[in-house]
């Protein structure tokens, strides 16, 4: 039995505390607690102490994964910050300068509170998404924490405190009165924030009603973390460890499928012996994994990169599953990587693995009108243009079908692209107005 880690959390307000921490550059700790300000921050000792190299910390993946950078905010927004503390503006004026940069950030994307979230009788079900006919988002609102942030997160308004962001709901009554009544739903993912950091008998509460004969229709139950990567502890050692793999294996049992969606960014991530204990413990529980990660420059923007991840998590019996796009939110443009510079290395990181790992889809952007593949790019009579698809789309009939994007080197999101080939739209675009009411 591996020894446990003692879990230390670590936010903007004390991670002064961590040791390594004391050790850097005064200059660099004020730097990072001003960016802490707007991107919210949290870590803990299992990430301090098992993942990040403290010795290479400037060029390391976990800690720009993990910690603050002063280049995720851009200079006009650090420094109206910087002046601002400077000048001693009280607290609440602060607050409100803050809130404004986070507005700047797109700190929704792909219409995730305008477009995603369902009604009944007219009352708008806040902590239920259903963007795709056959699958529902759940946020339960015990689980909108994580066990340690990512500076790339596309949720990240989620742990602001800012009022109207947070997507959550404490009532799964509401989840299964909407299941019943939208039978056309398989699939069922829970999110958040992480549902890891919920106890066991919390998630029991929400799971278990979905295995009686009421919901035959929900096929699948999929469960999205980043706990694997940030404390894997949890299925090992916390006091409700065993509590939490009865529940895979009771869901496993009733003849609905588990699936545990791992989100791996780097390869450090997979190398403890507790993430091999974690996986094979929850693996034998009757859960499969599936690994996913968008492509991020400075954390994994090498084919190299993505390789290795995909025939480490294959020998662990994970399913490579999406290289997502970055989504346009919060600090971007650190992490940005070009539509093309994602295709070439998913298509050279594809190369170098075997058929095992090649359940992987990629690159995929999820945008507002749904999830876009990048297919590859191409020529004809001198035009040079991307070829893209829908694997899934706000109207199913999109689905499968190809269009094509002029070729734009820069362009790394889909508002970048315009269609190729002389066309005035995308083959969707009128459609997508027509379900929305929002311009294309």
């Amino acid at each position: 039995m591996l020894k446990t880690t003692e879990y230390k959390a670590y936010t903007a307000g004390n991670f002064r505390l961590i040791p390594q921490i004391q050790k850097l550059p005064e200059f660099l700790i004020r730097e990072m607690e001003l960016v802490a300000q707007v991107l919210p921050f949290k870590s803990n000792s299992y990430v301090v102490n098992e993942l990040v190299d403290w010795q290479n910390f400037q060029n390391d993946p976990i800690f720009r994964l993990t910690f603050p950078n002063r280049e995720m905010l851009s200079d006009e927004h650090f420094n109206i910050l910087r002046r601002a503390i400077a000048s001693g503006v009280e607290k609440s004026k602060l607050k409100g300068l803050v809130n404004r940069i986070r507005l700047e950030l797109n700190p929704h994307p792909a219409g995730q509170m305008e477009l995603n979230i369902p009604e009944i009788n007219g009352k708008k079900l806040h902590g239920i998404q259903h963007k795709y006919r056959e699958t529902v988002l759940f946020f339960p609102s015990q689980g909108q924490s994580c066990h340690a942030y990512c500076t790339f997160c596309f949720r990240w308004p989620q742990f602001t405190g800012m009022e109207g962001m947070k997507i959550a709901s404490a009532e799964a009554e509401t989840l299964t009165a909407y299941l019943r009544s939208h039978k056309e739903v398989t699939n069922l993912l829970l999110t958040g924030g992480d549902p890891m950091v919920m106890s066991a008998s919390l998630l029991d509460r929400i799971i278990s009603p979905l295995l009686n004969s009421d919901f035959e229709h929900i096929q699948t139950i999929r469960i999205g973390s980043k706990s694997l990567s940030y404390w894997p502890y949890r299925f090992i050692s916390d006091r409700d460890a065993a509590d939490m793999l009865h529940l895979f294996e009771k869901v496993s049992k009733s003849g609905k499928q588990l699936s545990f969606m791992a989100h791996f960014n780097n390869p450090a991530e997979l190398k403890t012996k507790a993430v091999k204990q974690a996986i094979k413990l929850i693996r034998s529980a009757g859960a499969e994994i599936r690994t996913q990660s968008p492509i991020l420059k400075n954390i994994n923007d090498s084919a190299n990169d993505w390789a290795s991840m995909w025939r480490q998590q294959v020998r662990l019996g994970c399913i490579p599953y999406y290289m997502f796009m970055g989504r346009d939110t919060g600090a971007k443009k650190y992490f940005d990587v070009s539509i093309e510079s994602a295709y070439k290395i998913f298509r050279e990181a594809y190369s170098k693995v075997s058929g095992m790992s090649r359940t992987v889809r990629g690159p995929v952007m999820s945008a507002s009108p749904g999830k876009v593949h990048i297919l590859g790019i191409n020529e004809i009579g001198g035009e040079k243009f991307f070829i893209l698809q829908f694997i899934q789309g706000r109207d199913p009939a999109w689905v499968r079908k190809p269009f094509f994007a002029k070729y734009d080197p820069a362009a790394s999101w889909l508002s970048d692209l315009v269609p190729a080939f002389g066309k005035e739209k995308f083959f969707w675009q009128d459609e997508f107005n027509k379900l929305t009411g929002i311009p294309a």
